[in-house]
């Protein structure tokens, strides 16, 4: 791979934030509890990653403890960063994960900095820091009590269960900071899901854990996307999961559609032409070409579909002036509105 077997003061500026230093490379391992894995740990520079202003997502920064995801969603849009790697967007980014195992140190300094201006920092926005790499190297702990000492506030994206661990953790730093949690469901089918997330949680496992993050006084959204087109957009599809989501304990919704950068569609079609190839056409006819998003129409067909149904099950987005979006303020219960997810985040 591109970033081994370099020299000590080798960088890479086309690198993914965090393996600039391609001799950052500490260790490769594997180990028979998580066979057919292998983990890359290295060192990295940087632990802070500046969001592009033109990328139009609501956070300035994010942490990526991880690179690539062990939870194999055929439709994830972070595939394609592996490239970057010199590995594929398919079985590497399931299997060969990168591990920055200084992450929390690295962050520490930078949150030192005088120009640090405590803006928000997203952890999930890439690959998922609950994954079951966490389990062994505990990154996340450290990272909270970080952005949380330094005054930072924080989201966290997720589809792990393991975050069950650190709600303790979580409790005390939303003490010192505005945390904002978000669990990712997007199959309530469970052949379904064993089939396209096959290295997740089941569905049930990470309804649960809303209920304990909401039981621990979150604000728990639950990401409901991608949404399928002819899989789980009907009406009774959707209402199954909205209903479950309510039962969990929530606070509010956020769904999308399928969205199929170039880095994920030819793997993603491989999975529909071998598990549902009767789709196999009408999806690359919703998406052409270089065609990411489904098209417009689909989307305000499926808006209009969905968004009666959220707030039906009162699971629209809450805003109220001065509160935060995390965790409940008894006695002032906010506005609410619903909210569709920007494309960039599934």
């Amino acid at each position: 791979m591109r970033w081994q077997g370099q020299t000590v003061d080798d960088a890479d500026a086309a690198a993914l934030p965090g393996l600039e230093n391609r001799t950052g490379i500490v260790r490769t391992v594997t180990t028979p509890e998580f066979a057919g894995m292998t983990f890359h740990e290295v060192l990295s520079k940087t632990a802070l990653n500046k969001v592009p202003a033109a990328s139009r997502m609501p956070f300035a920064w994010t942490i990526n403890p991880y690179r690539g995801c062990s939870h194999a969603c055929v439709y994830c849009f972070a595939r394609g960063t592996h490239e970057y790697l010199d590995l594929d967007g398919g079985g590497d980014f399931d299997s060969q994960i990168v591990v920055k195992v200084n992450v929390a140190e690295t962050l520490q300094k930078e949150l030192r900095r005088g120009s640090w201006r405590h803006e928000s920092v997203a952890l999930g926005t890439n690959t998922d820091p609950y994954q079951r790499a966490e389990g062994r190297y505990k990154l996340m702990p450290d990272i909270i009590r970080a952005l949380a000492e330094s005054g930072t506030p924080m989201s966290i994206l997720t589809k792990g269960t393991l975050i069950r661990r650190d709600i303790p953790l979580l409790v005390d730093a939303a003490k010192l900071v505005p945390i904002e949690i978000q669990m990712s469901i997007a199959m309530y089918d469970d052949e379904l899901q064993h089939s396209i997330e096959p290295g997740t949680p089941s569905t049930q496992a990470r309804l649960d854990t809303v209920r304990a993050l909401a039981d621990s006084g979150f604000r728990v959204g639950v990401f409901l996307m991608p949404i399928l087109p002819h899989l789980t957009d009907s009406v009774a599809a959707i209402d199954h999961a909205l209903r479950r989501i309510s039962e969990s304990g929530a606070d509010h919704v956020i769904y999308g559609a399928l969205h199929l950068r170039a880095g994920v569609k030819p793997w993603f079609l491989q999975w529909l032409e071998r598990e549902h190839p009767q789709l196999s056409s009408s999806y690359r006819a919703l998406y052409p070409g270089a065609s990411a998003n489904a098209p417009k129409e689909y989307r305000k067909w499926l808006a209009n579909r969905v968004r009666p149904l959220i707030r039906a099950y009162g699971l629209e987005t809450r805003h109220s002036a001065g509160d935060s979006p995390t965790r409940h303020m008894p006695g002032r219960p906010p506005e609410r509105e619903e909210t569709a997810a920007p494309a960039m985040l599934f």
